[in-house]
Formats: structure tokens, sequence, C-alpha cells
């Protein structure tokens, strides 16, 4: 596997963790509300240690998410400019990739 397939496969995991994350700090906010009607000091206390954790890890999701986003764009950036550079190598590649996928239909059949 190419080093960029890595880091493709690692950017779509951070994006798939990312949206795990909203989820449960979505979801743990809800319980937050759902048992603000429980009574006692212990709740209340561990309810406000939960609410500081959940926008500490929100704040960093949503930190995460903005270097993910920023690294698509400078991902999209460099392939725009290799391609400017570069046209007859991307439709080069872009034949093989053509051809290889329709061999490889025809052989399914």
């Amino acid at each position: 596997m190419s080093t960029k397939s890595m880091e493709e496969a690692g950017d779509i995991s951070k994006e798939k963790l990312m949206r795990d994350l909203r989820l449960v700090v979505e979801d743990a906010e809800e319980l937050l509300k759902a048992t603000a009607s429980q009574a006692g000091e212990k709740a209340s206390a561990a309810r406000e240690r939960i609410q500081k954790t959940l926008d500490s890890a929100k704040a960093r999701l949503d930190a995460a998410e903005s270097e993910v986003i920023e690294k698509a764009r400078q991902a999209a950036k460099a392939t725009d400019e290799y391609v400017q550079d570069n046209p007859w190598k991307a439709v080069g590649v872009a034949a093989c990739v053509g051809v290889i996928v329709g061999m490889l239909i025809g052989r399914s059949r």
C-alpha cells in the first residue's frame, strides 16, 4: 500500500472517528438533560464534571475536524496543481485506471 493511500485511509478513519465521537457527545448531552431532574448533591456534581468533560471533548473534536478539513483542502490543491502541471500524465493515469476497471468488470461476467 502506498504512503498516499495509507494517508487517505487514515483520513477516512479520522473522519469516521470524529462522526462517532460527535454521536457519543450528543448522546451524553441527551443523557445529562434526561437526568437533570435527579436530585442529590452527588448527582449534581457528577453532571457538572460530565458537562465540563463534554465541553472539552467538543472543543478538541472541533479542532480535529478543522485540521482534517484543512488537510483535505491541501490535498485537493496539490492534486489540482499536479494535474495543471502534468495534464497528459493525469489523462494517462485516468485511462489506465479505466482500462483496469473495465477489465475487472468484464472478467466478473
